[in-house]
């Protein structure tokens, strides 16, 4: 009797089993079936997309064409992406979201400049974006709406009223007499040129934003900013590796900062840091309210302080006001010191460009003063070379952030969805053969009248290397301005040659496709020889450096604030700890 029961319970069990097996076995390919018709319905609507955009490699589902991403400098690859293709314009797939390549001048100023308001906005970014300043920096505003659309206004306006066209020729005094001074420090000590231009390059955005100059390239601000810029400029460029793959798997962003896919980040999902900025603005405006009337009179306002008075019709917060500090004291030093680094590279590796350069200053200007943008109109060689250093190797070699369409658009009856990313290739623009023959090969004949590499270009500049647009670099004409007094002081001063192996004698060769993978790229290290090409012009960059090091001692001052040890105080003042209080209890309190 109890061996039947025991049979029929243990018969009823397996049947109970066998049904709860089914039923979890029908609820796990219930919702196997869900996922896979919500992916096929996603790549379905992908490659219904693809069939209305430009071509393209063929994207898989949810990755794209994420892993046929190149370890390095990626806009070679989208480069001939185009060539094989035999178009302007390419689709290349970062996860589901479609960036659309332009690589023609021609294209980008149809799509860029003639339909800028269009293309005024910014796509969604995670890494930049959304793990960095978000909508509070014009950098990567998106433009949505029309409140967002009033909100970048303001911010532009705030940004022109620092390094608008018309402002920055007030500049032009710190300009000089900080290029006289690199031409002094090269003459001092030529095999550290590298430094010499990063202290050029921040000193003269340190005094337009904070009224003050940065004496040595010791500094510890050189190296932590342009540190800091060269990160973000990493950070811009497309990768199949973390942390540039969350573009990819954008859901990965939504975990806690610990989680091993932000390493590389650099902290830039810490709240702390985007402080930084404003404190050393609020520093400056309090060290130049200090000053007699006598030597504010003696030196333009400080960005700054003209940047708080006008901000309060605005109420801007504080991290708004430090971005808008930051992107000019960052971007400004690291663009405008690796141009003059490329400067230097071309001088090495084309030294007949240089020596055509001297034989004009030379006749124009001789060897008892150094050149002012005065002489510009009387030296056209000096001109086009400038104009090839920013074309050659431009920094900026994707033209920045990309740009988003706020509504359909199309180009040659492709389909240039709203929301997408567009982005500008810089390189392959100024390496097409059309406009520029022989393009790898500085040359700066190809600017002047006459020349048969001179080929028609949209627009009068001859290169796009501030990007385009609405969303055009703010600093372009302080970047122009700045690089060609220095680079005409350089060749008038200087002869800049390949070094030479002390064992042999023999040049040591320079390599000019050796440059770093970001956003912002510059030369690799190499080694050269500086030195003057006269005693008369030794003497003459030694007076005229003295004089602009006794001009500039109105900028003269210090700051008490580091980024690293700023970022670490504000990191302990967000950190928090469990404590148990009197009665045994848990509370959560701010680490001292």
């Amino acid at each position: 009797m109890i061996s039947e029961r025991l049979l029929d319970y243990l018969a009823l069990v397996k049947v109970q089993t066998a049904v709860g097996d089914f039923g979890t076995a029908n609820v796990l390919l219930a919702v196997l079936a869900i996922v896979a018709t919500a992916v096929a319905a996603d790549y379905a609507h992908m490659l219904y997309m693809r069939s209305r955009m430009p071509p393209g490699p063929f994207p898989l589902p949810i990755i794209g064409n994420t892993f046929l991403l190149p370890d390095h400098k990626p806009w070679i690859y989208f480069e001939e992406l185009s060539k094989k293709y035999k178009t302007p314009l390419i689709t290349f797939w970062i996860g589901r979201n479609p960036t659309v390549w332009i690589n023609d001048a021609w294209c980008a100023q149809e799509l860029f400049e003639k339909k800028a308001q269009i293309y005024a906005s910014r796509p969604r970014m995670v890494v930049f974006g959304e793990l960095g300043t978000g909508q509070s920096n014009l950098v990567t505003m998106r433009i949505l709406n029309n409140a967002d659309r009033d909100h970048w206004r303001i911010h532009r306006k705030l940004m022109h009223l620092g390094v608008g066209t018309q402002t920055v020729r007030g500049y032009r005094q710190i300009q000089n007499n900080e290029s006289k001074l690199v031409a002094l420090e090269f003459l001092r000590e030529p095999k550290e040129y590298v430094k010499h231009l990063e202290r050029y390059a921040t000193s003269v955005v340190s005094i337009i934003a904070f009224g003050r100059r940065v004496a040595s390239f010791n500094d510890p601000i050189i190296t932590e900013v342009i540190a800091l810029m060269q990160l973000a400029a990493e950070l811009n460029v497309p990768g199949k590796k973390f942390p540039m793959l969350l573009e990819t798997f954008p859901f990965l962003a939504r975990f806690p900062s610990f989680m091993p896919w932000f390493r590389g980040l650099g902290g830039r999902n810490t709240k702390g840091g985007h402080y930084f900025f404003h404190t050393l603005a609020q520093e400056a405006v309090e060290q130049y309210d200090r000053k007699p009337p006598s030597e504010q009179a003696a030196m333009p306002t400080p960005y700054v302080k003209t940047l708080f008075d006008e901000s309060k019709k605005y109420n801007l917060p504080p991290n708004e006001l430090s971005s808008l500090t930051g992107n000019l004291f960052g971007a400004g030093s690291d663009t405008s010191s690796s141009t003059l680094v490329t400067f230097v590279l071309a001088c090495c590796a084309f030294p007949q460009t240089m020596n055509k350069a001297q034989a004009e200053l030379d006749s124009v200007i001789g060897h008892s003063r150094s050149p002012h943008w005065d002489d510009s109109p009387q030296l056209p060689y000096i001109n086009a070379f400038v104009k090839e250093v920013l074309r050659w190797r431009s920094v900026a070699i994707i033209g920045g952030q990309p740009h988003s369409p706020t509504q359909d658009d199309t180009y040659n009856g492709w389909l240039i969805p709203a929301g997408s990313w567009v982005q500008g290739n810089v390189w392959a623009i100024h390496h097409n053969e059309r406009e520029f023959p022989d393009p790898d090969r500085f040359y700066p004949d190809r600017y002047l009248d006459g020349n048969d590499h001179k080929r028609p270009f949209p627009g009068d500049k001859g290169y796009m290397t501030f990007g385009w647009g609405r969303r055009v670099c703010s600093g372009q004409a302080l970047a122009e301005q700045g690089t060609w007094i220095t680079v005409a002081r350089l060749l008038w001063a200087f002869t800049i040659q390949k070094a030479k192996d002390p064992t042999t004698g023999k040049d040591i060769e320079v390599d000019i496709f050796a440059y770093t993978n970001g956003l912002n790229m510059r030369p690799q290290p190499f080694k050269c020889d500086i030195f003057p090409r006269s005693e008369e012009l030794r003497q003459s960059v030694i007076r005229e450096g003295e004089q602009a090091l006794n001009d500039l001692q109105v900028h003269d001052g210090e700051s008490k604030y580091r980024m690293s040890t700023f970022y670490q105080k504000e990191k302990m003042k967000l950190a928090e700890e469990p404590v148990l209080d009197e009665m045994g209890n848990i509370k959560i309190v701010k680490v001292k």
